[in-house]
């Protein structure tokens, strides 16, 4: 706290959160701002959350959740006591003591990053900045983003980081439907353009979370999360090799990995699957790409692993059609159903689904294609929208293919009552069954 209080701008602000008199705003409220902006509530702070869809703004505003992660019971309270409100109206940043950006950055088709979103929200706190406040990216992003793109269009407001307001980056690190990880107990990283920025950033989300860990600039803060979910990547895709050459071989590779996963040192279980799928590890390893290639290196690892991952839901197609030749079928006019479409189980979320690759992969062969999932009431699949279908479907498939492995699931049932099943997730371990072919 020593450079904080020998700097008067930030001592005032450093007071407000301490007191938890200040004034916290967070936009974007989806799977990362809407639980932050509660923790922040819990804690005591008045929460302005802020974004431009107006039916998350309603419903946030009667206390009703769509993020799974909060549950209504915990959300109306806290609007009903005022600690936390929504809005679509920007000027209500002028009233903002911090305010976080948690704001999606998806990929371009040519797989460079699209920071609209992000530019869009940031040029709107830009106009009405003002001395003493603090701003904080959390969307996951290159290296260099929040000095490079952020800063500038902030400054133009006539203050500088540092000095009138301050500037950090802090990487999200939701997990959605993790029982046991959420938003409060998973430790925060936090880099500041200046280190009295960091110590206020990291000094304002102590207030609500767990563990702070403070780093030395936002550079390195950026990189942190790209390091975590390439890793991921990079070993997911080495896993799914492993699992096409296992199946070249008739080795099970779930049970390859189960013994390696007995070794205490040196190996860390990752496990394969249709493909990769949620807004972090099938995209942000290709931001760090994007931007060593403006370095001048070549990221072949992340290349690699993206084409191997990329590939899975075309094996996971050519599985269904090879399991429906043995049963003397034809993929085209086979009823076949895709059993979960979430991109990972227990949560609603469809975005990079695999699920809805292999669904296109296979209609395109001339299937039959109907799902089922408990989370998601209807997905977009080939420009039309497709309603889930009971759990009897199954009855009458030609082929059920377990893509996401919902803890909900009736398994047992779907053994029973299913006539062919391919499994790409282990769903059935330990079934030995001539119905039931495995990834």
């Amino acid at each position: 706290m020593t450079l904080i209080a020998k700097h008067s701008v930030a001592a005032i602000l450093a007071g407000k959160i301490e007191s938890k008199t200040a004034t916290v705003g967070v936009v974007g409220l989806g799977y990362v701002g809407l639980p932050l902006a509660v923790e922040f509530a819990q804690a005591g702070f008045h929460v302005v959350g802020l974004d431009l869809d107006q039916s998350k703004v309603a419903r946030v505003n009667q206390g009703e959740s769509y993020v799974g992660d909060v549950p209504s019971s915990v959300l109306a309270p806290l609007v009903e006591k005022g600690l936390l409100r929504a809005t679509t109206d920007f000027s209500a940043v002028s009233s903002l003591d911090s305010i976080n950006i948690a704001v999606p950055t998806p990929l371009r088709k040519t797989k460079d990053p699209d920071m609209s979103y992000v530019v869009a929200a940031t040029e709107q706190i830009a106009q009405y900045i003002h001395s003493g406040m603090l701003v904080i990216l959390e969307s996951t992003t290159y290296p260099g983003t929040t000095d490079e793109l952020v800063l500038p269009l902030l400054e133009k407001s006539g203050l500088k980081a540092g000095q009138n307001f301050f500037l950090c980056f802090s990487p999200e690190r939701v997990d959605p439907g993790n029982p046991n990880y959420q938003t409060k107990n998973i430790p925060k990283v936090v880099g500041g353009k200046t280190s009295i920025c960091t110590e206020l950033g990291a000094l304002l989300y102590r207030q609500a979370l767990e563990h702070v860990v403070p780093v030395s600039s936002t550079r390195v803060a950026e990189m942190v999360k790209l390091l975590e979910n390439t890793f991921r990547m990079i070993n997911i895709g080495l896993v799914n090799e492993i699992a096409v050459m296992c199946d070249g071989m008739g080795i099970n590779v779930w049970e390859v990995i189960e013994a390696a996963a007995t070794k205490p040192f040196g190996f860390m279980p990752f496990y394969p699957g249709p493909g990769l799928g949620g807004h972090c590890i099938p995209i942000d390893p290709f931001y760090l790409s994007w931007k060593s290639k403006q370095a001048g290196v070549e990221a072949r690892f992340i290349e690699l692993a993206g084409y191997i991952n990329g590939q899975m839901p075309h094996f996971i197609a050519t599985k269904v059609q090879n399991a429906l030749n043995d049963a003397g079928k034809a993929v085209k006019g086979s009823k076949i159903v895709i059993y979960g479409v979430a991109y990972k189980r227990d949560i609603d979320d469809v975005r990079e689904s695999p699920a809805l690759d292999i669904m296109h992969l296979l209609s395109k062969r001339g299937a039959e294609i109907s799902y089922v999932d408990p989370y998601v009431p209807q997905v977009r699949f080939d420009s039309e929208i497709v309603l889930a279908s009971d759990d009897d479907v199954v009855k009458t498939a030609d082929c059920v293919v377990i893509v996401t492995d919902h803890k909900s699931f009736d398994y047992e049932a779907l053994l029973a009552d299913a006539h062919l099943i391919v499994d790409t997730r282990n769903a059935l371990k330990g079934v030995v069954s001539e119905k039931v072919y495995r990834l």
